[in-house]
């Protein structure tokens, strides 16, 4: 098992700082944001965050982030899109760039339904978007990520299963992010590893609590989720990591941590001493 830090979660870092700093802290990996950047008066996760590579002339900056990439001694276990099987430029343009930048896996974006539309024509219109997302990665011989992800149409394991299921698991896998699925798509861990199998390509791990937000005039309660740091969620990580372990995972695990507890620099230096101690709890070996 790897460690990497997805770099939604580095908003304040430019490119080669994120590098140098993730690397001195023991992180073998960097997963790269790369998107249209969004100005901002001051840094956020997903406005004026610097650690952003754009997509719009990306082939003319595949040396720039290959650079910065090795000159930290990191590697790269995907590349973060921020795009769909629909969007097919775009989705060309990152396939292209993760087999330039051996990557070998890209993350795309899910889809909910549109105005007027069932959630059973939406899904088949899905399904034909991945058919031709498959090809198009057998082609560049990468993989494409569909990730887990609340408001979309596949925000369970059992409802990607059903999606991706007879594509090639080489060139088509799912993404589990536990911290998504606490807010829409729970399904117990292990089932829902085991439910994967061959298609559970990568992991990411972040974490969320529900808050009481406000109060109705009924009485009802409303609730609200809040990413929070990884100790303190939903999400219970010793079992996540044991879970791996059982279903045989062995690949990397990338950190995408929106909590603000904590400065940056300390929040992913914890991130990797408590990650790295559940690993080894659960039986992996790290060397």
């Amino acid at each position: 098992m790897k460690f990497a830090v997805f770099t939604d979660s580095t908003p304040e870092w430019a490119p080669e700082e994120a590098a140098k700093i993730l690397a001195e802290q023991g992180w073998q990996g960097i997963e790269w944001r790369i998107t249209e950047p969004v100005e901002s008066s001051r840094p956020t996760f997903w406005a004026g965050n610097r650690a952003t590579w754009p997509l719009t002339g990306l082939e003319s900056r595949l040396d720039d982030i290959r650079a910065v990439t090795r000159s930290a001694g990191l590697a790269m276990p995907a590349l973060g899109g921020y795009v769909t099987p629909k969007q097919r430029d775009d989705a060309e343009r990152l396939l292209a760039a993760a087999a330039a930048l051996d990557a070998g896996q890209v993350r795309f974006l899910g889809v909910n339904t549109e105005k007027g539309q069932s959630y059973r024509e939406a899904f088949a219109a899905y399904r034909a978007d991945w058919e031709w997302l498959e090809d198009r990665a057998r082609q560049h011989g990468v993989r494409a990520l569909l990730e887990l992800h609340h408001e979309s149409l596949t925000a369970s394991a059992s409802a990607a299963r059903r999606l991706v299921e007879g594509l090639d698991p080489r060139y088509v896998g799912v993404l589990h992010d536990i911290g998504n699925t606490v807010i829409e798509g729970w399904e117990e861990p292990a089932h829902a590893l085991d439910l994967l199998g061959e298609y559970l390509a990568h992991v990411h791990v972040k974490n969320v609590a529900f808050h009481l937000s406000g109060v109705q005039n009924d009485g009802t309660l409303r609730w609200e989720p809040k990413w929070v740091p990884l100790r303190e969620g939903r999400a219970q990580l010793p079992e996540f990591f044991l879970a791996l372990a059982a279903a045989g995972y062995d690949g990397w695990v990338t950190v995408e941590d929106f909590s603000l507890a904590l400065p940056l620099a300390e929040r992913t230096a914890a991130n990797l001493e408590y990650l790295t101690g559940l690993a080894r709890a659960a039986g992996y070996d790290l060397g």
